[in-house]
């Protein structure tokens, strides 16, 4: 198969996994236990937002005809705080004592703020004018009952949970976490509790795709390390294809022992694309085999990081019920001259730093997609068209948190 551009090789996870997601199982959950997961049903106003005109600022209701021309003195006849109320009508040159977020009383259109004001003997003289429902929310203003106020394939965080905890939404439906195998591969691989030889590395891909799957919101479910042996290898790949995503580190390459795709196309699998044009990351499969998704990504630590990001993480998205999952970029101006050989799609580790409104990015020095200390020294990738050479200090690059 053609080694696809970057932008066509997303395009067709994107593209493919949506088409493959659907069905979706669902579960309700107590609203806390709900974090991190995505809607599989909508939330809708169960009343008015707000349930009655409030008052945005400490001070005093009034009626702003009667302060259309100053000055004058308005006689206090009550309070009103938060969550109280007050029983009759404002009625003229009267005002009400209200407090933020309290009902606006009846009779009243305005509130004039306390720092605007002078109360002596009873009486409220306001020192300036104010406009029919200034300081004031109407009701309904923000939503009515029956809104929609959260659509399904909303992600809920913290935004999320204040709003259905103000409409009284103990429990919300949600799509399952999708459950992902990881299956790192090689015999130079070797786990944390073994010495390593000479010639061997330990198997830190594992851990570190723990960690990316679970901050997607998904559940890991690590397989061990499969040799290089075609019969072994094919047992753990079957086992991993009983998840809804594989991901596979190491043995997509063309060497003598890179046996994931010969495995693979002895299950049947359908392989969209078995490369990138991108660095670090070229030699990434994504295909599909008995049903579930997989992808074979690079066993170089960095490479195996980055493709995760750019391609496993979206494809986990859509299998949790987003609808989208676009890349969100960042922009900075680059600190010093970037010279690199064109033709691939770079992500390079960087350094994002500068103050709020001046961002600037670093490219940090890296030794390949095998290393893995330069990722501990950045905090983003630079990310680099495939057709680009040089960039001159002060441009303006596009950067991807990490």
């Amino acid at each position: 198969m053609a080694v696809l551009k970057f932008q066509d090789a997303r395009a067709t996870v994107l593209k493919r996994v949506r088409a493959g997601a659907v069905g979706l199982d669902r579960e309700p959950l107590p609203l806390l236990q709900s974090q991190g997961r995505v809607l599989a049903e909508p939330v809708y106003a169960d009343r008015d937002f707000p349930p009655f005109r409030r008052s945005t600022r400490d001070g005093y209701a009034v009626r702003s005809a009667d302060l259309a021309r100053l000055p004058v003195r308005l006689q206090l006849r009550g309070q009103i705080k938060a969550g109280g109320e007050l029983t009759g009508t404002v009625g003229e040159m009267e005002c009400v004592e209200i407090m933020t977020g309290a009902a606006v009383p009846e009779g009243a259109d305005a509130v004039v703020m306390v720092e605007h004001t002078r109360l002596q003997n009873g009486l409220v003289e306001p020192g300036r004018s104010v406009s029919p429902g200034e300081n004031v929310v109407p009701q309904a203003s923000e939503a009515k009952q029956g809104d929609l106020l959260l659509s399904a394939g909303l992600r809920m965080g913290y935004a999320e949970t204040a709003m259905a905890a103000a409409v009284g939404a103990e429990t919300v439906t949600v799509y399952r976490k999708p459950r992902v195998a990881i299956l790192p591969t090689g015999d130079e691989v070797v786990e944390l509790g073994v010495s390593p030889g000479p010639f061997q590395i330990r198997n830190s891909n594992s851990y570190s795709l723990q960690v990316q799957v679970t901050a997607a919101h998904c559940i890991p479910v690590t397989l061990g390390i499969a040799p290089d042996q075609e019969g072994p290898l094919r047992k753990m790949i079957e086992e991993g294809l009983q998840a809804d995503l594989l991901v596979l580190s190491g043995g997509v390459s063309m060497g003598k022992f890179d046996l994931v795709e010969k495995v693979l196309a002895e299950l049947g699998a359908e392989v969209y694309f078995d490369g990138v044009a991108m660095q670090p990351g070229k030699p990434l499969v994504f295909g599909r085999a008995q049903g579930a998704f997989f992808f074979g990504l690079p066993g170089n630590p960095l490479s195996t990081m980055v493709t995760f990001e750019l391609f496993v993480r979206p494809a986990l998205a859509l299998l949790s019920g987003e609808p989208s999952a676009p890349l969100v970029f960042l922009q900075a101006r680059l600190e010093r001259d970037l010279r690199r050989k064109p033709g691939l799609a770079a992500f390079l580790p960087a350094m994002l730093h500068g103050s709020t409104y001046e961002p600037v990015v670093s490219p940090v020095a890296w030794k390949g997609s095998g290393d893995m200390a330069s990722l501990i020294r950045s905090n983003c990738y630079l990310s680099v068209p495939e057709n680009v050479e040089e960039i001159p200090a002060g441009e303006w690059v596009s950067v991807l948190p990490r």
